[in-house]
């Protein structure tokens, strides 16, 4: 009896165990003019959000951060931002982090050919469009890619070393 309550005890502790979750105390489900790209058109502030992660899988090495619109009008969507070799002593990212150079992680370069966050910027009359806010657990501590790097090779790499992933989707529609 005692055996059939350890493995029961077992069972429910795994089944109640949560896998990798990603918050944010900056955005929800509707963007706002603050995380707006400042070009194409746009005038936000082009700030990033605030992001924390918890509980992080066993054997992650390294994290990687993406945020990514499908509904682009390109036929390939858009990235916005690509973070990666971020180290596993590290649970979040301040607001702006996305706005500055840091040597010990790799922000390569968006859609908008430039490094660092990029916020949304969907086209005057467009629907609202989703963006993809996305932590990920890597296996190994660094994707040994530069900041030069496109984001298809990025997220390529980012995929082939995925241990687990958890994403916020939010929306954001031009209000200019």
């Amino acid at each position: 009896m005692k055996k059939i309550l350890s493995i029961l005890s077992i069972c429910s502790t795994l089944l109640l165990a949560e896998g990798l979750t990603l918050k944010s105390s900056s955005i929800s489900g509707q963007l706002s003019d603050k995380q707006e790209f400042n070009g194409f058109g746009c005038t936000g502030s082009n700030i990033s959000p605030q992001l924390s992660w918890k509980n992080v899988p066993l054997g992650t090495k390294s994290f990687a951060i993406t945020v990514y619109d499908p509904d682009a009008p390109t036929g390939s969507g858009w990235w916005h931002w690509l973070v990666f070799d971020i180290s596993t002593n590290t649970s979040f990212v301040k607001e702006g982090f996305g706005n500055k150079h840091n040597n010990k992680v790799i922000q390569s370069i968006t859609n908008y050919g430039t490094n660092g966050f990029g916020g949304a910027c969907p086209p005057k009359g467009s629907k609202a469009h989703k963006y993809e806010f996305t932590i990920y657990a890597l296996d190994v501590e660094t994707l040994g890619l530069r900041k030069e790097t496109n984001p298809a090779i990025v997220g390529y790499y980012i995929n082939n070393h995925l241990i687990e992933k958890s994403t916020i989707t939010t929306y954001y529609k031009r209000s200019k």
